[in-house]
């Protein structure tokens, strides 16, 4: 009797359950933004968050938890009950880099999500300060060349996203040991930086310069993804300059707590792909130096898992370390 009793409670939850996902979404849907407000990170998330949730019906509700590299926000989402009402805007940050350079995380970025689709991929873009008279990699090369340790270079600190670009970009162009790291807290001081003379280039997300390229504080030389970008066509990648191992770019995507119904994905997916198809993102977009990008649910976790094999091998072979 009692297993009988057993079996019909699990039943009828079940039954409930199913009800409830069919009924996703009836209520505002949580969205964190593992990243600081105003940031490119955030300023992407948004804009992503306020087409899907005029897709669901339902407001996307942005909360910011930033901190240690994207994870703190990350481990909150990886935790929360997965119903589809608390998502991830995941990054390179939070499943590629910051995995790949820390031993431990209280989150597995893989097994403890369920990915939805990309949405963005961010050219990183490699900056000069508008006094070095260099136009190009084989330039800026060479300069460094000639005058070894009188070049300096910033990011947004040591473990940082941005210190990986640049640091791959060192490493590669086989310049590490004539320039000189100068590391801040954050981008916004290394954009600065690089923009009063203090350092001499940079390498970070176009989304945070296009703004001071346009208005002649920053020298654009090159992109890091795989293709040029619509929103700078005259500017060539780093592979294509000279540097043909070079790929450093950033990536965002929709992610919920594994375990989450598949019916309710579903509808998250599709509601993703109608807000990043729309000519007002690509607008956007546009603006900012980013590319709308989307895929299959399969498409995005063999991407993620790709990306965090490709990041392991790189910090491998910089040696770099979190602060």
């Amino acid at each position: 009797m009692k297993k009988q009793l057993f079996i019909a409670c699990g039943i009828a939850i079940a039954a409930v359950s199913a009800a409830q996902a069919q009924d996703f979404p009836n209520r505002p849907v949580r969205m964190i933004s593992p990243n600081p407000p105003s940031g490119a990170n955030d300023t992407i998330g948004r804009i992503v968050a306020i087409k899907i949730g005029e897709a669901l019906g339902q407001p996307m509700v942005i909360d910011n938890r930033g901190g240690a590299g994207g994870t703190l926000g990350a481990e909150i989402a990886a935790k929360a009950n997965p119903d589809g009402y608390t998502l991830l805007a995941a990054s390179v940050s939070t499943h590629s880099f910051s995995p790949a350079l820390k031993d431990k995380l209280n989150y597995d970025p893989v097994k403890d999500f369920a990915p939805i689709t990309l949405f963005a991929i961010s050219q990183n873009l490699l900056v000069a300060n508008p006094s070095l008279r260099v136009n190009t990699v084989s330039e800026l090369v060479a300069l460094a060349k000639s005058k070894p340790r009188a070049l300096n270079y910033a990011s947004g600190g040591t473990g940082s996203t941005s210190h990986y670009a640049i640091a791959l970009f060192v490493h590669r162009a086989g310049i590490s040991k004539e320039t000189i790291h100068i590391p801040y807290k954050g981008g916004a001081p290394s954009v600065a930086a690089t923009m009063a003379g203090e350092t001499q280039f940079y390498f970070g997300p176009m989304a945070s310069m296009t703004s001071q390229i346009q208005a002649g504080k920053l020298k654009a030389i090159a992109v890091g993804g795989i293709k040029r970008s619509p929103t700078l066509p005259d500017v060539p990648t780093v592979a294509e300059s000279g540097v043909p191992s070079y790929q450093s770019f950033g990536w965002f995507g929709l992610m919920a707590p594994a375990k989450t119904p598949k019916v309710i994905l579903q509808k998250l997916h599709q509601a993703t792909i109608t807000a990043v198809g729309s000519a007002e993102i690509a607008q956007k977009f546009m603006q900012l130096g980013v590319d709308p990008v989307t895929n299959s649910p399969e498409e995005f976790g063999k991407f993620v898992a790709d990306q965090l094999v490709r990041y392991k091998s790189a910090v491998k072979e910089l040696g770099i370390q979190a602060d």
